[in-house]
């Protein structure tokens, strides 16, 4: 009787105990409360700046390393991945179709432009300059989009490797968080007014957070235009990921179509089949489902049906979930790792933060 019952308390322990991802989901949280301290003391630094920084420390801290590689591994990359979702979907209540229209066609247009161009040149460099696996991809979606948010939607449907995409966030909010030094330094000698800085701003820096923290040293007419200038970006992400989900089904179709045609053996064609099959389920939809979620709440948001406390409470939320995702995906970042391509990663997040700032500048002035 002893025999049979102790599996069966051994099974009754196992089922009281929380989750594997709680601990990392839990220490996502305190890395969140902590960048909201930062932020609070220097509000100059963003939050979702504060809570990559601190997840890149946490993987390198001697008394923390242990638990982010280890028994807290698993809710971290849960965070950088499921709360990246649902903090994409809430970024949706941010932008009105009212107020992009309100720019004016050659604004959009212009944003249209900068976004091609830095996009389509930085993946094209990234790939000359060899760097691994979705990197090019990664690094050029952050730059032209969004920031971390970005890279965080399209590593769903590009299936990236999780060390690509800490590296691209690394990088991308390094070089946002300079921006916010260096770019209201530049207003007076690139000859830029209140307004023509904001939309300067909101069309070259990659994150939200980023350009309100930039923006708001020229005072409102500049933050106000940065903002809605930064939403016109924002709302490219989703045919952005649509296209690429389309071009990652494509490739699927082509490698099942041309491995068929070398079979040899009835048997080995039907293990073919299945494992065609098998990799016809793993195929991302055309359009994702957090996608669809942010393109529900911008057209929830333009009907201008839900109250200001909603609005603010939404961002609230939007701003937290995505703070507790890039923590978890700055606690993915080895150092040592990066020390084989971080001058080529470096080079790349520099040639890039050229492209786009040269880009939307020529881009402002002529549409002032």
């Amino acid at each position: 009787m002893t025999l049979t019952a102790a599996p069966g308390r051994a099974r009754q322990a196992a089922g009281r105990r929380p989750p594997a991802t709680s601990y990392g989901l839990g220490l996502a949280v305190a890395g969140v409360t902590a960048a909201w301290g930062v932020h609070r003391l220097l509000p100059a630094v963003p939050l979702l700046t504060a809570a990559v920084v601190l997840g890149i420390v946490a993987a390198h801290l001697p008394g923390a390393r242990g638990l982010v590689r280890g028994v807290c591994r698993a809710g971290l990359s849960l965070a950088g991945k499921r709360l990246m979702r649902l903090g994409i979907v809430l970024l949706g209540l941010k932008l009105s179709l009212n107020d992009v229209l309100g720019l004016g066609w050659a604004t959009v247009a212009m944003v249209l432009g900068v976004v091609a161009a830095t996009f389509c040149g930085t993946w094209w460099l990234g790939r000359r300059m060899g760097l691994r696996g979705d990197q090019p991809l990664l690094i050029a979606t952050g730059y032209s989009i969004c920031g971390a948010s970005a890279i965080g939607a399209v590593s769903e449907v590009s299936d990236s490797d999780e060390r690509d995409v800490a590296t691209s966030v690394a990088l991308v909010t390094l070089c946002g968080t300079l921006a916010i030094a260096v770019l209201p330094l530049l207003q007076h000698p690139l000859g830029l007014g209140d307004a023509a800085f904001g939309r300067w701003v909101g069309a070259s820096v990659h994150d939200v957070g980023q350009v309100v923290a930039t923006a708001q040293t020229a005072g409102p007419a500049a933050l106000g235009d940065a903002v809605l200038v930064k939403l016109v970006r924002v709302a490219l992400l989703a045919p952005l990921v649509a296209v690429l989900a389309t071009s990652v089904r494509a490739r699927g179709r082509v490698k099942r179509t041309g491995g068929s045609g070398s079979q040899e053996a009835g048997g080995q064609e039907a293990g073919n089949q299945q494992a065609g099959g098998q990799e016809a389920k793993r195929r991302p939809p055309l359009v994702p489902l957090f996608v669809l979620g942010f393109l529900a709440m911008t057209a929830l948001r333009s009907t201008d049906v839900l109250s200001t406390a909603v609005l603010d409470t939404a961002a609230t939320a939007q701003e937290l979930l995505l703070a507790a995702a890039l923590f978890g995906l700055g606690s993915a970042v080895h150092l040592p790792s990066l020390t084989r391509t971080g001058a080529r990663v470096a080079a790349l997040g520099l040639c890039a933060w050229v492209v786009i700032a040269g880009a939307s500048y020529g881009g402002v002035l002529l549409t002032t």
